[in-house]
């Protein structure tokens, strides 16, 4: 009875033996992880992870005023921007401008009342450069604005409402560096004047 019982156990223990050996070679077949292959795959990741590097440029404006074909005037700004960005500067003033003439004061108010209202007026650049294939384009759109204080008393009555001069200039284009890229240009109406906004981009790294 005793030899039996050993010999059983000796045959369940192979049994199991085989059981597991069948399971590795299953595993390996059908490709299941094991610790080891993940930490191997997860250094492999990483290794293949790569940060895109970052483009930047700076993007120098000129607006330009050319009479009969002969530049007279000049205004520089100039930003930073990196490829896949947009960004925008803006410089002016908040001028009050009259809505209506003044009123005559009466009571406790002997002061004429003037009536106001304030205007933005100045300079606002947007940009922004985005990947097209191979290539870089910039998009630039521009707002140039002033007040024409000139024509701001009539003969008559003493007032008139103010006259915004503005000039606004939109375009897209292929980014070249170290080359001037003119946007857009314009003739002024009311004198043999033109307006060109031009812009030159320099690579940084």
């Amino acid at each position: 009875m005793r030899k039996t019982v050993t010999v059983c156990i000796v045959l369940i223990g192979f049994w199991y033996g085989l059981r597991s050996a069948q399971a590795q070679d299953e595993n390996a077949a059908s490709g299941r992880s094991t610790p080891q292959k993940i930490a191997s795959q997860g250094s492999k990741s990483q290794g293949d992870q790569h940060e895109v590097p970052v483009k930047p440029y700076r993007l120098d404006f000129s607006v330009n005023e050319l009479e009969s074909g002969k530049r007279i005037n000049t205004r520089h700004y100039s930003m930073n921007l990196a490829d896949g960005s947009a960004d925008e500067l803006k410089i002016g003033t908040r001028v009050p401008v009259h809505t209506g003439p003044p009123r005559s004061g009466s009571g406790d108010n002997p002061l004429p009342d003037t009536q106001y209202q304030y205007m933005d007026v100045g300079t606002n650049i947007w940009a922004s450069l985005r990947e097209r294939g191979d290539d870089l384009q910039l998009e630039v759109r521009s707002d140039i604005s002033n007040l024409d204080m000139s024509a701001s008393h009539d003969r008559d009555s003493g007032w008139l409402p103010p006259i915004v001069r503005q000039i606004k200039i939109s375009g897209v284009t292929l980014l070249v560096t170290g080359k001037p890229i003119i946007i857009g240009s314009m003739d002024d109406p009311n004198s043999n004047r033109e307006f060109q906004l031009e812009v030159t981009a320099t690579k940084l790294r």
